[in-house]
């Protein structure tokens, strides 16, 4: 019985002191804290259940992704109301990018709370932007999407996201790309693999594609050859910081 006890009071505190670690991050007090529990639990942290399901954030994470792309867009839309789809999506994009939520995520001090049993340093990782967004989907399901909406826009994009200096910021993904393959001594080359005309006069879209070691990790086009790089340099790049097991991925292969 007293150890029965003992259990339930360490429980007892680790919930409280995970409540308290939310309210200080985002201004209030949770109401179902097994959510963000779960939300802070890497698959990796998690023990298989009889059926071989694991309970980690994953489920959390495809939700939060869709309620945070939602909430950033109606954001920006009505925030730059004379700006273009294209504008609209690239900002939408930058603010949601694994870059930019692992280094929110970093700041919110997420790292202190994420549980995994990864060695090393886990900030290089997708680990952190990846619990963000469970983070959201356990926001969204235990008190709705006002109050979801309402958190993201005056908790974190007005006291931490500084929308001109995320816009104005270039990535080099391609030198990140090609230092990392270095490092592993693989092989990275970008080749066009299509270019063809949109329509407009003088105006013709490039599609380039990432070979890593003769395999496709990523595309992208563009108007520009360098822009559309960039593109598939970050599509790789953000599987790369996932930590696939780039020798037995199963990449896609170029047409």
């Amino acid at each position: 019985m007293r150890f029965l006890w003992s259990i339930l009071r360490k429980t007892h505190a680790s919930d409280k002191n995970l409540k308290e670690a939310i309210r200080n991050i985002f201004g209030y007090k949770p109401g179902n804290v097994s959510l963000y529990k779960l939300a802070l639990r890497h698959r990796s942290a998690a023990s298989p259940l009889t059926n071989g399901f694991k309970h980690s954030n994953e489920r959390l994470e495809y939700l939060g992704d869709a309620i945070l792309g939602a909430i950033i867009a109606d954001f920006l839309f009505k925030k730059f109301p004379y700006k273009d789809e294209g504008f609209l999506t690239e900002m939408r994009s930058r603010i949601v990018s694994r870059s930019n939520l692992n280094s929110l995520s970093r700041k919110l001090g997420l790292d202190k709370l994420v549980e995994t049993s990864r060695e090393g340093n886990i900030t290089i990782t997708s680990i952190l932007g990846d619990a963000f967004e469970a983070l959201i989907g356990a926001i969204y399901l235990d008190k709705g999407y006002r109050f979801t909406q309402n958190i993201v826009i005056n908790q974190i994009v007005a006291c931490h996201l500084d929308l001109e200096t995320i816009f104005n910021t270039e990535i080099n993904f391609k030198s990140k790309v090609i230092e990392w393959s270095q490092k592993e001594r693989k092989t990275a080359e970008f080749i066009v693999a299509n270019e063809f005309e949109n329509g407009q006069k003088n105006r013709r879209i490039y599609l380039v594609h990432l070979l890593v070691n003769d395999k496709l990790l990523g595309q992208g086009q563009d108007y520009s050859i360098k822009k559309a790089e960039q593109k598939a340099a970050e599509q790789a790049w953000s599987k790369i910081a996932q930590n696939f097991d780039l020798e037995g991925f199963d990449f896609a292969q170029p047409d």
